[in-house]
């Protein structure tokens, strides 16, 4: 029987004797529930964990292009394309979104995730050249940023170009599922990549999405992919994991992973949250227009924080980095300088 362990994450500058630093960050734990798929779930002390799966829970994570994660860092999304269900064509021009980015730069934004591809449900495929042509100008602009600039694409040929543009991540929503030559671009650069799950692909995702267990299903989903590009050669400090809230999932299956997203930690990679805008964050805020979602966002982004990840997938960078200040403030007690 196969057991999963996910740490009761706390925050807070006062730890008792034996509490475990997650992934060596902000949060903590002295206790775990133990999950199993034939078994109810048992709150067991983090002494009783195996040496192995403790150690992928809290070792400290590598840096990701240059960022430490000994803080949580915010990706601005800037979507380069006409049908986004977030922005609805806002940054669809490379000026437009090229502006975007130097506000979120000034912002303090640590790392771009530049699409040229919807991925809201419903969403069809973009050939990729079309694809390129729409995201290439965008980071061969931001590239003398500073800024991390991550590239959110399914295809080889799209990332390949994106890289000779500037772009030092690949961002899969399909978790290397699409295209079987996407992992070798990003073994042959060298670059980190995010391994995404979702249920489908965007035309069909949201059509009655269903899980045995869904928590557990996306945890060995990702740890099969993880696997699969350390196959091709993409060392696991190099590998992000994202639970890819909203992509195939129901109002209920967003919430599950939500509370329980600590589990993934077990993965011994950083975990990337991007709930952003998403449709039940309008459903449970009664927020229908996507615009105005910037409070329940940041609500479950500084939830994913209290839980160890680290790294934001948002659309609103200026009042999220804010929230994250004062979250870290109230939660220390001082001040950062």
């Amino acid at each position: 029987m196969k057991v999963y362990y996910r740490p009761l994450a706390q925050v807070g500058p006062t730890r008792p004797e034996g509490a475990v630093a997650i992934a060596g960050g902000w949060a903590w734990f002295t206790h775990a529930e133990a999950l199993s798929r034939t078994d109810p779930p048992r709150v067991i002390p983090v002494q009783e964990i195996p040496a192995e799966p403790l150690a992928a829970l809290s070792a400290p994570r590598a840096k990701v292009g240059g960022l430490h994660l000994g803080q949580p860092r915010v990706m601005g999304i800037l979507n380069a394309t006409p049908d986004s269900f977030s922005d609805g064509g806002l940054h669809a021009a490379a000026d437009d979104a090229i502006a975007a980015g130097l506000r979120m730069r000034d912002a303090g934004v640590d790392l771009f995730d530049v699409g040229g591809e919807s991925t809201r449900p419903g969403a069809v495929t973009v050939d990729p050249e079309e694809e390129a042509r729409r995201v290439v100008p965008i980071i061969a602009r931001l590239r003398d940023t500073g800024v991390l600039i991550s590239v959110d694409t399914r295809k080889a040929t799209v990332a390949r170009a994106a890289l000779e543009a500037g772009a030092g991540l690949i961002n899969d929503v399909s978790g290397f599922t699409y295209d079987p030559a996407l992992a070798g671009v990003a073994a042959e650069a060298g670059v980190p990549v995010c391994v995404m799950h979702a249920l489908g692909d965007p035309a069909t995702m949201q059509k009655n999405p269903q899980y045995e267990n869904v928590l557990l299903d996306v945890y060995d989903f990702l740890a099969a992919q993880i696997a699969v590009l350390e196959g091709a050669g993409i060392a696991r400090d190099r590998i992000i994991a994202d639970p890819g809230i909203g992509f195939g999932k129901t109002l209920e299956h967003n919430l599950t992973l939500l509370s329980g997203l600590s589990l993934f930690h077990g993965l011994g990679v950083p975990i990337l949250l991007g709930a952003s805008r998403k449709g039940f964050i309008g459903t449970l805020g009664n927020a229908p227009l996507a615009g105005s979602r910037a409070g329940g966002s940041i609500g479950v982004a500084l939830a994913g924080v209290t839980q160890g990840a680290q790294i934001l997938r948002v659309h609103d960078v200026a009042d999220t980095l804010q929230a994250i200040t004062l979250w870290r403030a109230a939660i220390s007690g001082r001040r950062d300088d």
